[in-house]
């Protein structure tokens, strides 16, 4: 319903799908790219963009999934881009668990982003896809464009790619 409002030129249909999906969205490709400031831009741009082909979106497919793909091709590209990698903005990672807690879930994150940043860009991306935002492989598939075979495949080997990154980094729980 609000991709038909855009489309007919209602602009207020479209910031609302802006407020719908931008903490997601941005959530998704900062896992993936690592740095809060560049998260940002991508996922601003992925809205640009999905604003300029709204014409091209299928209404058989999920709105949602249409636009994940957008900023995951989006946060791959910068990837490919760039060949240095940057840790991720600790301080966008806040908790109300007791400090202990705290410690600990932030140690165990650090790792689990040291351990990503190690993956390629194809991997990382179904991690994040799967573990982070829980999609589903049929979800993942449509949104990289790759078959659910793959998906599986992938992501087995990005699982144990990771596991062996993380004893590498010295995480053992």
């Amino acid at each position: 319903m609000l991709v038909k409002m855009t489309l007919k030129g209602d602009l207020r249909a479209f910031e609302e799908l802006v407020d719908r999906y931008q903490k997601v969205l941005y959530n998704t490709v900062l896992r993936i790219v690592q740095n809060a400031d560049e998260a940002q831009d991508i996922t601003q741009s992925g809205f640009v963009k999905a604003y300029e082909h709204l014409a091209d979106y299928k209404p058989q497919h999920k709105f949602f999934s249409w636009l994940y793909r957008i900023v995951v091709n989006e946060s791959l590209n910068a990837l490919r881009r760039r060949k240095d990698t940057q840790d991720i903005d600790s301080g966008m990672m806040a908790s109300e668990k007791d400090p202990a807690q705290t410690f600990e879930d932030s140690e165990r994150e650090e790792y689990i982003d040291k351990a990503l940043q190690l993956l390629t860009p194809e991997n990382r991306a179904v991690v994040v896809l799967r573990h982070f935002q829980d999609l589903t492989y049929r979800e993942i598939g449509q949104i990289l464009d790759i078959p659910e075979k793959t998906v599986k495949s992938r992501l087995f080997t990005a699982r144990q790619l990771l596991k062996d990154r993380l004893l590498k980094l010295g995480y053992s729980q």
